[in-house]
């Protein structure tokens, strides 16, 4: 699948929709993806299986605070020194690229590199959605480990995670964000094309560019029915934000954890109010204190007007919303699985409710 410059509004409003109102600024991304195509450049996204069952596949993508990427932009030498160090320490040499996650900017960001460091993109990735720690990336769910890691900042810092837990390997990254550039592009080790049906999510990358052509072709003043039927997912609400609630996380080992918050939409329709529990994406709805909706299926809160997605950072009271829910991907259904995405890995004490799946 080839990308061209009038694929890319459609493939960062997929992505944007994947985020669940997380995963960063997907404009900035898209931005440096159109730049690199209107250069002259080719972009090709290879399904996984065109590829030898040999080749080495490295997972990459950008962690830390979205914000601060916005400002400081990267140099283009991150995901290079990433992929070199990562190289080096495992022997092994990279063939093609995966995304660690399609939802937001690293559904586009890696495409960019891919390019640049002359490797194919493959059509999956390791999220299938927008996700906010590593480990819960798709490779950790399957039990395949992060380690080793590696964490390339804008300063020019290098960090190679040797060895540990998925849950070891993302406190320690969280640390080292937090004491160098606020982010940094990540690195996992090669993993052989043939085992990506067992760890990764697969044709993710042309299920995003469809989706968002789906979402565009409604037109600029979609209906929220029409789009809620153009893109596969259900209406959960549509009326004004009432209410826009933030607070400091739950304490972990010491440390403030991601903040937490909370949406309140009152439904033009019905009345009724729909509040969604957020973290950095958001996580649950529920209709007048009842659960209808959760995670790992995906919840988007989109402009009224525009279907634009407002991401958790960035919403407030007043805007006419509507709140969509898209089906989770199958990897995440799977009873062996679905615990590491589910309202209890957030800490939210409620059965996970899913699109299509009997509570």
């Amino acid at each position: 699948m080839r990308i061209g410059l009038p694929d890319v509004p459609a493939l960062e409003r997929g992505v944007s929709l994947l985020g669940s109102g997380g995963g960063g600024d997907t404009v900035t991304a898209a931005a440096l993806l159109r730049n690199r195509l209107a250069a002259g450049h080719p972009m090709a996204v290879i399904p996984t299986p065109e590829l030898a069952a040999d080749a080495q596949v490295v997972p990459i993508g950008v962690i830390g605070a979205a914000a601060v990427f916005a400002e400081k932009l990267p140099s283009g030498a991150e995901f290079g020194a990433a992929v070199a160090a990562i190289e080096r320490w495992t022997g092994r040499v990279a063939d093609a690229v995966i995304s660690i996650e399609v939802g937001g900017l690293n559904g586009v960001l890696p495409l960019v590199a891919a390019g640049q460091l002359g490797l194919a993109g493959v059509d999956a990735d390791l999220s299938g959605r927008g996700v906010p720690r590593l480990d819960q990336l798709s490779v950790a769910a399957a039990g395949s480990g992060l380690a080793p890691a590696v964490l390339a900042e804008p300063g020019g810092q290098v960090l190679v995670l040797a060895e540990g837990t998925p849950a070891e390997v993302e406190r320690s990254a969280r640390a080292f964000l937090a004491s160098s550039g606020g982010w940094a592009v990540l690195a996992l080790a090669p993993i052989p094309a043939g085992q990506l049906p067992d760890c990764a999510i697969l044709d993710t990358v042309s299920a995003a560019l469809s989706l968002g052509r789906r979402a565009l072709a409604v037109g600029e003043r979609p209906g929220a029915e029409e789009l809620a039927a153009a893109t596969g997912g259900q209406v959960l609400g549509l009326g004004r934000v009432v209410e826009v609630s933030r607070r400091p996380g739950p304490r972990e080992h010491g440390r403030t954890g991601f903040a937490r918050g909370s949406v309140t939409v009152r439904d033009h329709r019905t009345r009724s109010l729909l509040r969604l529990e957020m973290e950095n994406e958001y996580l649950l709805a529920m209709r007048d204190g009842e659960p209808v909706a959760s995670t790992p299926d995906v919840l988007a809160v989109l402009d009224r007007r525009t279907g634009v997605p407002i991401p958790c950072d960035v919403v407030r009271q007043g805007v006419e919303v509507t709140v969509l829910r898209l089906p989770a991907a199958e990897f995440w259904t799977d009873p062996r699985r679905l615990p590491v995405l589910e309202p209890r890995a957030f800490g939210i004490d409620c059965d996970p409710i899913l699109l299509g799946v009997p509570r």
